[in-house]
């Protein structure tokens, strides 16, 4: 997960503002960010987001709005997501980080600018990417089974081991987040760190493990094309336990359009049910 972005540090706290849009559906602003309730595929909501977006909010559109901040369930949550960015940007001035310029190379190129967080532990932003940089003194006091050598840690997901190391320096929204990712990328880690076991739906790499390990002698589908030799389905090559790799065994199924729906970890087949194809294939190059 990418480390979350909040409006511009300003001189004064941010007012929070809700309001109807020209459009209908529901606006806020924080200090220089709006929010808008979107709707997306059937009657499902999500997040958008804008910078700068200098208009009144009643006259605010939905192309206006650009960034995706994950799913809601309804206004009420809508309204809920934007106080919760409204308090993480109180928390976050209240922290004092500093802005500075910086030309370090980092390994994902030249610094463009960062922000300190506190002696030792810097933030980079680069062309492509970015992420913490923790002095030495700092970067001992990270677990060591999460210590990164050197102490570079990317902004994906890295950068909540440093959140969870050093909490005193994030607001609660982000060591909400980090806590999570780091239970999502590294649950051995955390269970030992904290002596305690993630249950079912509390970690995705734990979870991921107990799939593949349910399914170690099933077929999984590693691609997917709509059948262009039988209408209404969809050509997948599967390999057991979905494994990758030139010494996989690779088949190729028909699985009905209706009911290829892709799971968190993949599309287990029912040999029973699916049919093991081996006509023309609409995937280029197979076979060959």
């Amino acid at each position: 997960m990418t480390l979350p972005q909040a409006e511009p540090d300003s001189t004064a706290a941010p007012e929070v503002h809700f309001a109807t849009s020209a459009e209908g559906f529901p606006v806020a602003r924080v200090g220089d960010t709006a929010f808008a309730m979107l709707s997306g595929r059937g009657e499902t909501h999500f997040l958008g987001t804008a910078w700068h977006a200098r208009r009144p909010l009643a006259e605010l559109v939905r192309d206006d709005f650009y960034g995706h901040g994950g799913a809601l369930a309804d206004e009420e949550a809508f309204r809920a997501k934007v106080l919760e960015q409204a308090g993480h940007a109180r928390e976050k001035r209240a922290l004092g980080r500093r802005e500075v310029r910086s030309h370090a190379n980092t390994p994902w190129g030249p610094s463009q600018g960062a922000t300190v967080f506190a002696e030792g532990v810097v933030c980079h932003s680069t062309a492509g990417h970015g992420g913490f940089h923790l002095a030495a003194d700092r970067n001992a006091k990270v677990d060591r089974r999460l210590r990164r050598p050197g102490g570079w840690y990317e902004e994906d997901a890295e950068w909540a081991i440093v959140a969870l190391t050093f909490p005193h320096l994030f607001t609660s929204f982000e060591l909400r987040s980090a806590e999570q990712t780091v239970k999502d990328s590294w649950p051995d880690a955390w269970e030992a760190i904290f002596g305690t076991v993630l249950e079912p739906g509390q970690s995705h790499e734990k979870d991921r493990r107990a799939f593949h390990a349910r399914h170690a002698g099933d077929w999984i589908v590693i691609s997917a094309i709509r059948s262009e030799q039988r209408d209404g389905y969809v050509e997948v090559v599967a390999t057991l336990g979905g494994q990758r790799g030139p010494e996989a065994e690779k088949r190729r199924f028909l699985v009905p359009s209706a009911e290829y729906e892709v799971g968190r970890f993949g599309f287990v087949v029912d040999p029973v049910r699916h049919e093991i194809y081996e006509g023309p294939s609409s995937f280029v190059g197979w076979g060959r």
